[in-house]
């Protein structure tokens, strides 16, 4: 990538003119920013996305990524596209100055990529190879926390399945010319008032509802989480009854760009990182923490840098069955 624009997979169309949703569509507000270092949109977003059928979150082939958003200004589409060393923000709806006001911190621009001294030869090569990546700062936490939720101790397929239900049947059409339907993600009200039986037929059992159903109900205490430093927003998102550990660690990943927030209490990510690191495909949480030690404040981006690399374990025996994962 020449200078410090995108990767390659995310260049404009022919001529440099950023495609636009459709003959005609209506412009949004707009925002030109360049990054100081190379950048890799698909990289640095898709940690938002929940599923391929997420419809709060589209990727394009011209490599443009869309996102729609419920900010505290109210609902947002972000459309990011990156070329010729800029990122170019398009925005629409009463959130449209809100996102762009943070396209900076979405694209990574209070990361620190420097901060991070490989100790593992995989983890050298694999940033070598990836030099675009940087962790977003969204800077919303509902929108990270709900999901997180639904995705505790059930497969990844029921819980983007519920996701996706639940947002397209009582989120808002997202504003602006979206590609395809898109979605922004219900209020906090609207969440608390979705009846038990949308719940279940979303595949949502009564502890996971309530857990969200606790969470909306504190929800401006929650988003003022998202000035405070990671730990101590952990901590307030864990008072709510049903957050611990693991959904703390996920939301705060995505809302704070937290370096540091390692996910412990995942049913994969223990023996990945064994084995990757140690050759222990039987490690436990304890065990990924000991040999994640030399890097700490940086240990998530040690943790996403093994899963980029591809260097896994076999799996062996049957796979997960439904409602097997144990995470909070």
């Amino acid at each position: 990538m020449p200078g410090a624009g995108a990767s390659a997979g995310a260049r404009a169309p022919a001529g440099g003119v950023p495609r636009q949703a459709g003959a005609g569509a209506a412009t949004g507000r707009v925002r030109v920013w360049a990054p100081d270092g190379p950048l890799d949109l698909g990289l640095v977003l898709g940690p938002l996305r929940r599923g391929p059928g997420d419809p709060t979150f589209r990727a394009l082939p011209d490599g443009s990524v869309w996102r729609a958003c419920r900010t505290p200004l109210g609902p947002g589409t972000l459309r990011v596209c990156a070329y010729g060393g800029e990122v170019r923000g398009e925005a629409w709806g009463p959130g449209a100055e809100w996102l762009l006001e943070r396209l900076p911190e979405w694209c990574g621009a209070a990361d620190d990529p420097a901060a991070f001294a490989p100790r593992h030869r995989l983890l050298a090569v694999t940033r070598h190879r990836r030099p675009g990546l940087r962790l977003t700062r969204t800077g919303l936490v509902l929108e990270s926390l709900i999901p997180s939720i639904l995705e505790q101790k059930v497969t990844t397929v029921e819980a983007y399945a519920a996701w996706r239900t639940l947002v397209r049947k009582f989120g808002e059409v997202a504003p602006g010319p979206v590609p395809v339907s898109m979605y922004v993600m219900p209020t906090p009200r609207t969440w608390a008032l979705i009846p038990s039986w949308e719940w279940h037929r979303a595949g949502v059992e009564d502890k996971r509802a309530a857990t969200v159903l606790r969470a909306v109900r504190v929800a401006a205490r929650l988003e003022e989480a998202a000035g405070m430093p990671p730990e101590a927003a952990r901590a307030r998102l864990e008072l709510v009854a049903g957050i611990g550990p693991w959904t703390s660690a996920e939301t705060v990943q995505r809302s704070h760009g937290a370096a540091d927030a390692v996910t412990v209490g995942d049913l994969h990510l223990p023996g990945i990182v064994g084995f990757a690191l140690a050759g222990d495909r039987y490690a436990d949480d304890a065990e990924m923490l000991r040999l994640l030690e030399p890097y700490a404040g940086q240990r998530h981006r040690a943790a996403r840098l093994i899963l980029l690399s591809g260097r896994a374990p076999e799996r062996r025996g049957p796979r997960m069955t439904r409602g097997d994962i144990g995470r909070f």
